[in-house]
């Protein structure tokens, strides 16, 4: 009947499932840094309207982690679910949470066929998803799109297999491999293209992490600039040892209006700690490590505990390189500029060579890009 959905299981090419998922990976990225605990997932229905597949509904995890992008794309596909394909870059959930199992809406929704981009790697799920929609008579098929998937994915990933957020570091670089005046005192490396994508990336993520010595330099607000996206400024974290933050800072003043927490080592003095509350900051307590600073590993962890999947160190030198040595570093991101700060402006990379940042040993580049003057080379952890 022409107009009316298909009620067997559509056909589909392998050309036409990859055009269909990469919309489903599109949707799905819209919401990262915006669902933490819950990865960002994208979820399209396609349905066969006069012989020709269609789009006909499609959602992403809605902010704060819920509802699921699987139930509220087939609420609004309704009658047109029935019959349809889905697809979705994350195995859809078994399991009972806050909510119903998102395998059982797609059963009960009447969906013929599921294309996941790849497996959910939590316990809780892990195949079972899939084998609960294939005992209920659909056909699924696994694997398209899971490269992108699986980068999209990684902070959802690394959380759930290792109990840690997906951990990036990223760094604006002089042709000479400075970071900032000397001092340190803060330097305009890069043009407009490359600091917009810098904002893209601190959208996409779950919280900005620095060091106190960021903070007294510079005096951030860390928040995103990019036009359009000015609401999604992510969670921002300062390495703290002693809690010498001042209540004057920017990130202080603010704290009401973008979330701050304070990382401080476990015997920082209470009293200032008490100051910064009373101002709407959380303060957070870590260990110290063999050598008196705060325990990187300990930190990323106590991270994971509280929900974070993807955090973006952005400074200063000294925290960047206290990342990488402690080997929690899963990807960097290196943007080179054409400017030349001289012979006294502070280095990259504190105390380390260069290309332990630009040629990080197990690391393999991931993209490369010229933005204006500017140029991105991402790196992934092997």
């Amino acid at each position: 009947m022409s107009g009316r959905p298909v009620p067997s299981a559509p056909v589909l090419s392998p050309r036409e499932d990859e055009l269909f998922m990469a919309e489903a990976l599109k949707v799905g990225q819209t919401g990262l840094g915006r669902t933490w605990p819950n990865p960002s997932v994208g979820a399209v229905v396609v349905q066969h309207v006069d012989g020709v597949p269609r789009v006909v509904s499609s959602a992403a995890t809605a902010a704060t982690g819920r509802p699921h992008a699987e139930p509220q794309a087939l609420a609004a596909a309704g009658e047109l679910a029935r019959g349809s394909t889905l697809y979705v870059t994350l195995e859809p959930c078994s399991h009972h949470g806050r909510t119903p199992p998102c395998a059982d809406a797609v059963i009960n929704a009447g969906v013929a066929r599921v294309v996941a981009a790849i497996e959910d790697p939590d316990h809780r799920v892990k195949g079972r998803g899939v084998a609960r929609l294939r005992a209920a008579g659909i056909w699924v098929t696994v694997g398209v799109g899971a490269e992108q998937a699986l980068s999209d994915h990684a902070g959802h990933i690394r959380r759930v297999t290792e109990g840690r957020p997906h951990v990036l570091v990223k760094m604006a670089v002089s042709a000479d491999g400075k970071a900032a005046h000397a001092g340190p005192k803060p330097a305009v490396v890069t043009g407009a293209e490359a600091r917009a994508r810098a904002h893209l990336m601190r959208a996409h993520t779950d919280a900005i992490l620095v060091g106190l010595g960021t903070v007294l330099a510079d005096d951030p607000m860390l928040t995103c600039r990019l036009e359009g996206f000015e609401a999604r400024s992510p969670v921002r974290l300062v390495l703290d040892a002693e809690l010498d933050i001042p209540l004057t800072a920017a990130l202080v003043r603010t704290a009401c209006d973008v979330p701050l927490w304070v990382i401080a080592a476990e015997d920082a003095p209470a009293h200032r700690a008490a100051a910064l509350n009373e101002r709407g900051v959380e303060v957070l307590r870590a260990p110290r490590g063999a050598d008196g600073h705060i325990n990187i590993p300990a930190v990323v962890k106590l991270l994971g505990l509280l929900g974070l999947t993807r955090i973006m160190v952005e400074g200063g030198p000294t925290t960047a390189a206290r990342f990488l040595d402690a080997g929690v570093v899963d990807e960097v991101a290196v943007f080179r500029s054409p400017v030349i700060l001289g012979p006294d402006a502070y280095p990259a990379l504190a105390g380390r060579p260069l290309i332990r940042l630009t040629q990080p040993v197990g690391f393999a580049e991931v993209e490369r890009a010229e933005l204006g003057a500017d140029h991105l080379v991402r790196l992934w952890r092997r």
